[in-house]
């Protein structure tokens, strides 16, 4: 009995308020076989969040702990509050053939990196920092002081785009959910070449 592919990992980055949540989920309505990783959070639940679907919201002291278990693949410190991936969860369904998307900043790609160079990065980037700005404050969920500063780190942040494979500017919505479901597609492709490659050969030299 043929074995399942493994599922592939894509790690998506993008500073606060470039439109990444907007861009995962329209991509997963367009796409089957897609499944978004939810990540643990020492972070305090937003009015339209709910626990296990947009984070798992745990106290310090549960993040703490699973840190010393070594239950995750990557985790970090973000602004004060802690961001973790569940290393059972990913291994679990990317055992089953499931292609996961992790949203996780450049600190935690860079931990997954470590252990899985086959991981696929893409970096979302806002039109300009102005329009970055305008969209953190039209949400309205950060003081200005807290806006400041997430402008402050997507700066640096932004450098690091550099080394991820992708790149795609969210300038206008459905455009680049286009472009990141091209993406995905084609490294759905790519990862499936050999496979295919070989079924046809095989059918052609029957």
């Amino acid at each position: 009995m043929k074995e399942k592919e493994e599922g592939s990992v894509f790690i998506i980055s993008a500073p606060s308020g470039a439109g990444k949540t907007t861009l995962v989920k329209g991509v997963m309505e367009k796409l089957t076989g897609l499944k978004f990783s939810v990540s643990y959070t020492t972070r305090l639940p937003r009015s339209n969040e709910r626990d296990g679907e947009d984070y798992h919201f745990v106290t310090p002291y549960v993040f703490q702990a699973m840190i010393e278990k070594g239950d995750f693949l990557e985790w970090a410190e973000v602004l004060g509050n802690r961001y973790g991936t569940s290393q059972s969860d990913v291994n679990t369904w990317t055992s089953e053939g499931v292609d996961l998307i992790l949203d996780i900043d450049t600190q935690g790609a860079k931990q997954v990196v470590e252990k899985n160079d086959q991981v696929i990065l893409i970096y979302i980037l806002p039109p300009s920092l102005k329009a970055l700005q305008e969209r953190l404050v039209k949400r309205g969920l950060d003081s200005l002081e807290m806006i400041k500063l997430r402008l402050s780190n997507a700066r640096r942040d932004i450098e690091e785009a550099r080394w991820y494979h992708y790149v795609i500017v969210n300038e206008k919505v459905e455009e680049a959910i286009e472009k990141l479901k091209a993406v995905i597609v084609a490294e759905r492709c790519r990862k499936k070449k050999k496979s295919v490659l070989e079924a046809k050969m095989s059918q052609w030299e029957e």
